[in-house]
């Protein structure tokens, strides 16, 4: 048996399921505890019952007893995030106060891999995940009882790393029954936005740029997108870090990085790298190319990159290295630009009230990338929103602050029964597609797979309430 871990379609209240509300919430009025205790519908049942704030359960007490349901300022929400590399937990109060965050980085298998290895990346989080969720916790000066909910990260990602977070969720939601709410990760990455920027309103425009994600979505509403583009092969983080790679440079802190601060001493236009997929009118990207072009042009000038890291090289092979990621640097970004500047004209044609560009994701933290993205907004006459470099990069924070969002709206699942066996098998979701494609942004050049792949996030809440 699958634990279902849904974060919107929960069932409506069964006679058990109100009988623990009423346990656990303030007094009701009389109409609505005849509600609660009528008869549960007989199934199939089409439109499930979505609770709100004022009849959400928190954290169960101590002894059992019953809790008031907490005012928003003082809900509690534990964030859980496994879903790649980095091993995130974080405590976010309702009204987007962060009390706690949490990071455990898998830099040094990166280095010593030459990538991400999911079986060592089990692993660590494994080791890892006690340690920073209890640390999550304490830095935040609460324990699990004070906790009004859990959100996880159920997809997209590797299904091994998921598994691994998921698992400490709902171990601990079992333990203190409380609510669980698994989170998309993407969407995750496009709403912590609106925790820095409270002026931050539906509809907006979202570029979502990471190791192994590309995405332009319209964003309607919470839970609610549309896909402008994504990338039918690689990510331009991935571009990043393969390049970094190939330069020779030093990989502890991260590809991009590495490849930016290098970029700065070299010229742009030194080597002339090919636009992608300009022969393709979409929003869609692509970055295996540019790649390729990349390691010729490394193979083409004798650099020696792998016996030779760039602390070693000569003033003269540094310079060569550097030309190379400053004029990968233009053209990938370039890409990004024109692919932005099509989405723009799209998701103003369809929603003309949005006034906000927000660029979210690992590589949002590029100064390169978030300079020349403003230009774009500024052009279209909209506001660039860029997080903070570390709510940039995977987090615990994003995913408390979208599981409070939806733990708002009435999505969430109640607390996994006690009788969960531990060997429980979940329903992660490694594709996750985020939104419905748009009909203009479907392009014959999509090679990307679609076997295995979940319905989005979008048409399973839409599915939920019609």
């Amino acid at each position: 048996m699958a634990a279902t871990l849904l974060p919107t379609l929960s069932p409506p209240a069964s006679r058990a399921a109100a009988a623990l509300l009423l346990r656990r919430a303030p007094p009701l009025p009389l109409s609505l505890l005849r509600r609660l205790l009528a008869p549960a519908p007989s199934p199939p049942v089409r439109s499930p019952t979505f609770r709100s704030l004022v009849t959400m359960p928190s954290a169960a007490a101590a002894d059992g007893g019953p809790r008031g349901t907490p005012e928003r300022a003082d809900l509690l929400m534990l964030g859980i995030e496994t879903s790649c590399d980095d091993t995130a937990a974080a405590v976010v109060r309702g009204d987007g106060e962060i009390l706690s965050q949490v990071v455990s980085s898998q830099e040094d298998l990166l280095v010593r891999w030459g990538g991400v290895a999911p079986k060592m990346a089990e692993e660590a989080h494994s080791l890892a995940i006690d340690q920073v969720v209890q640390k999550a916790l304490d830095d935040a000066n609460v324990s699990e009882n004070d906790l009004s909910a859990v959100a996880v990260t159920v997809g997209p990602g590797l299904s091994l790393c998921l598994r691994v977070g998921v698992h400490k969720a709902r171990k601990i939601a079992k333990s203190f029954r409380l609510p669980i709410v698994g989170v998309h990760h993407m969407e995750a990455h496009a709403l912590v936005s609106r925790l820095v920027n409270k002026d931050l309103d539906f509809p907006f425009l979202a570029l979502l740029i990471s190791g192994g994600h590309n995405l332009l979505v319209l964003a309607h509403g919470l839970g609610q997108y549309v896909q402008l583009g994504t990338t039918i092969d690689d990510a331009i983080g991935e571009a990043y870090d393969k390049s970094a790679r190939w330069l020779g440079l030093d990989m502890r802190k991260g590809g991009g990085p590495a490849l930016e601060q290098l970029a700065l001493e070299g010229d742009p236009n030194a080597v002339k790298f090919s636009v992608p997929m300009r022969q393709h009118k979409d929003c869609n990207f692509s970055y295996a190319g540019l790649k390729t072009q990349v390691r010729l042009a490394i193979e083409s000038r004798n650099i020696s990159t792998d016996d030779v890291p760039i602390s070693s090289a000569t003033k003269d092979d540094r310079q060569i290295r550097a030309n190379i990621a400053a004029s990968f640097q233009r053209v990938a970004v370039l890409h990004l630009e024109e692919r932005c500047q099509r989405a723009v004209e799209w998701a103003l044609k369809m929603e003309p009230s949005i006034k906000y560009f927000v660029v979210s994701g690992g590589v949002a933290s590029n100064q390169y990338v978030r300079t020349h993205l403003n230009q774009i907004a500024e052009k279209n006459g909209l506001q660039l929103v860029c997080p903070p470099p570390r709510l940039c990069t995977d987090n615990g924070v994003m995913i408390a602050w979208t599981g409070i969002e939806h733990f708002i709206a009435g999505r969430f699942d109640e607390p996994p029964a006690v009788d969960e066996p531990d060997d429980m098998q979940y329903d992660l979701r490694p594709r996750w597609p985020l939104g419905e494609e748009y009909s203009e942004g479907r392009s014959v050049s999509r090679s990307m797979k679609t076997a295995r792949v979940h319905p989005s996030l979008t048409s399973m809440i839409q599915g939920s309430v019609n």
